[in-house]
């Protein structure tokens, strides 16, 4: 049997045991941050997500100075569309007589940009606000522009009479080739533009080239009938 002072000394030389924090639970666990490798970027970390990404883009258009004016009367009704709807920034630019447009990140529509410009240039053109701003809510609307030069070469009177043939005494002329074709007719020197739908616009085109051929207005009236009858019909 050992003596009892040896017994004292193992008992001195065994290992006390580890002591714990007090509130160290079964499931905490400790880590080590110095020692810890440095945190690798990868080139797709390092770049911002394409869904963020905006491609800014900016249209301006020109305003002639005889359409300054009457746009710039009638703004209120015209930003407040492209802002409120295409989610679009413009301004009038006052020095260059122009209007400018841009996206934002607030854009969703791709074609804003294109549906702005194309109103404004209407406006430019001397179409009223209320019928340019169908451009905005409708897809299938265009517009087209042509001189008189392309259809005949006319000087002078031969050009006036041209002119006065399209428009009609009071604008008659003008007034029956919209109601019949459903589309809007701006005489503007001598440019016309025309504003409709692809099949409306062909038919109000073949009814001004008629006119400045020479093809009596009686004729023309009688056709443009004819094609409002097929209308109804069609209705």
């Amino acid at each position: 049997m050992p003596a009892p002072t040896a017994l004292r000394g193992e008992k001195a030389e065994s290992p006390a045991p580890a002591t714990q924090p007090e509130n160290a639970g079964d499931d905490e666990f400790m880590l080590d941050l110095e020692s810890a490798p440095p945190l690798k970027m990868t080139p797709e970390d390092q770049q911002p997500s394409a869904r963020h990404l905006v491609h800014i883009e900016t249209r301006k258009v020109p305003i002639p100075p005889h359409r300054f004016s009457p746009i710039k009367a009638s703004w209120p009704k015209i930003y407040t569309p492209l802002c409120e709807h295409l989610h679009l920034q413009v301004r009038m630019n006052m020095k260059n007589k122009a209007v400018e447009l841009r996206n934002s990140r607030f854009t969703t529509d791709t074609g804003a940009l294109q549906k702005g410009e194309d109103f404004i240039r209407a406006l430019a053109y001397g179409f009223d606000v209320d019928d340019a701003i169908a451009l905005l809510r409708l897809d299938d609307l265009y517009m087209e522009t042509f001189e008189i030069k392309d259809i005949k070469t006319l000087q002078g009177d031969h050009l006036s009479r041209a002119i006065g043939r399209i428009a009609g005494k009071d604008g008659k002329t003008r007034f029956a080739i919209e109601n019949a074709t459903r589309t809007r007719v701006v005489v503007a020197g001598s440019k016309i533009h025309i504003l409709g739908g692809f099949q409306d616009m062909k038919m109000a085109r073949e009814a001004i080239v008629s006119l400045v051929l020479g093809a009596q207005p009686g004729k023309v009236y009688q056709d443009l009938r004819t094609i409002a009858a097929r209308r109804k019909m069609r209705m």
